[in-house]
Order: C-alpha cells, then sequence, then structure tokens
C-alpha cells in the first residue's frame, strides 16, 4: 500500500532495536526519510546500513534522551541537516523495574526522564516544524499504564502519561491540524523482552504461559504488525483520526485471557 509518506522526514527515538528498528524499516520501505535517535553509535550503524543495503533510506543522531539538552540538540541537527520535519514518533524507553519498595526518589525521577519526560521535550522542540509540515506524532506506550504489572512504578508513571499526552496534545494542536496518537503494546517480542525473558528459571515454559494468555493467535506481537499501524497513523490515510490509544496486542488487554 503508497502510505503517502514519500521524501517524509520522521524522527523515531530509540530507533535502532526491536520496535523502534522495525518502524524505521517500514518507512524507509515506504519512502520516507526517517532519522533514528538512539543512545549507541553502534547500533544506530548498524540498523542505517542494513536499511540501505535494502534500498532504502536512513539517517541517525546518537542522543542519550534522559538528558534535556540531548533531546533540544538532536531535533536541531535533524532540522539543519534536512530542513524540515514531518512526524515524530516517541518510542525510546524501557521497563526498568523501579517500583514502590524496592526504589527510592531518584532512581523514580531517573525513571521519568528515561521513559516519559523526553516525549514531551522532543514534541515540545519539533512543534514548529510540524506547524508548518502539517505533520503528525505517535506515541508508543505500554499495556502496563492500564493493567499494571507489579514492581515497575515508574515504568507504569511513565506509561500513565504518555496516554494523558496524547489526548492532551491531540485537543491543544486541533488548531494546526497536527494529529497525535498512540500505539499501545503489550507482548512484542523484542530483544529487551527476549534479554528478560532469559531471566527466568525456564525461559521457553515462560514464554509459553504468557503467549498462551494472548487470545488471538496465542502469540507475540511482532514488530512489524506494530509498525504497520505506527506508519498508518503517520500517514495521509488516518486523516480523521486524533486522540486515540490504539492497542495492537491481539486482544490481550480488552478481551478476556480465558477465552480458549
Amino acid at each position: 500500500m503508497n502510505l503517502d509518506l514519500q521524501q517524509k522526514v520522521i524522527i523515531v527515538t530509540g530507533g535502532a532495536k526491536g520496535i523502534g528498528a522495525g518502524i524505521a524499516g517500514l518507512l524507509a520501505a515506504e519512502g520516507a526519510l526517517p532519522v533514528i535517535i538512539g543512545r549507541n553509535e553502534e547500533d544506530n550503524i548498524k540498523l542505517v546500513r542494513k536499511i540501505e543495503v535494502s534500498g532504502g533510506f536512513c539517517s541517525y543522531v546518537t542522543a542519550e534522551l534522559s538528558d534535556p539538552a540531548a533531546c533540544e540538540k538532536a531535533v536541531n541537527t535533524i532540522r539543519e541537516k534536512f530542513g524540515r520535519i514531518d512526524g515524530l514518533v516517541n518510542n525510546a524507553g524501557a521497563n526498568d523495574g523501579v517500583g514502590l519498595e524496592k526504589g527510592n526518589y531518584s532512581a523514580f525521577l531517573d525513571s521519568l526522564h528515561k521513559n516519559m519526560v523526553h516525549y514531551y521535550l522532543l514534541a515540545h522542540h519539533v512543534l514548529p516544524d510540524l506547524k508548518k509540515s502539517g505533520g503528525s506524532i505517535v506515541n508508543i506506550g505500554s499495556k502496563i499504564a492500564e493493567t499494571g504489572q507489579g514492581g515497575t512504578s515508574g515504568y507504569a508513571a511513565a506509561n500513565g502519561a504518555r496516554n494523558a499526552l496524547t489526548r492532551e496534545w491531540a485537543v491543544e494542536l486541533l488548531p494546526f491540524n497536527i494529529r497525535v496518537n498512540a500505539v499501545i503494546v503489550a507482548e512484542c517480542f523484542t530483544p529487551l523482552y527476549e534479554k528478560w525473558i532469559r531471566t527466568r528459571p525456564d525461559p521457553e515454559k515462560a514464554l509459553a504461559a504468557i503467549e498462551a494468555r494472548i487470545p488471538l493467535g496465542k502469540r507475540m506481537t511482532t514488530t512489524l504488525e506494530i509498525a504497520n499501524m505506527v506508519a498508518f497513523l503517520l500517514s495521509p490515510l488516518s486523516s480523521h483520526t486524533t486522540g486515540q490509544l490504539i492497542h495492537v496486542d491481539g486482544g490481550y488487554v480488552h478481551l478476556d485471557r480465558a477465552i480458549s
């Protein structure tokens, strides 16, 4: 499908691996100009080369987004290089296990900076560009904001804020025809997810138990399935969709997981 994203400059944070890499790769395949922002230079270069080998374009900026100054610098670098920004995908973050009991003030604030504050800062800094281009914002969120998990207060709070900011920005940016939506992820097998599952006593058994609770197909969501929805929401094909929290999760959050 032609999503009419050709030559659109779209920022994808945390774009070097996992969901972000899937999004960047699909955008490149659609003829867009994705620019990933990630903290690891080697990982950034590796993804750019992979996309270029497949015939697409990708660029990158190496930055630690938990640093507010780095957020502004990254946006300025992209603006100076391309002269425009047409979209923003806020994706970077990680479930860092900063819980209520096993946590403290400093760790909780650090978690918010790693998982939510840069969502606000990047949107703030790209807003002048999006006003000019009529672009849109897609925030990636997690089921944890709605289901809870236990032992991860920082990540849960950040994701609750991502959902709230999606709706707030959708309202604030209506006069500029800037659309803001969120894609909510439940169980998606990314490198971080694989790293976590391998900490279980019996990783294969643990993974099978999780998959058995996913209503549609009893399987994990793929990064491509997340990327497909993100690309659609960035495109003119979703021109009357804003303020939505769209769950690409095989029915995990809203369907009874006891369904056999």
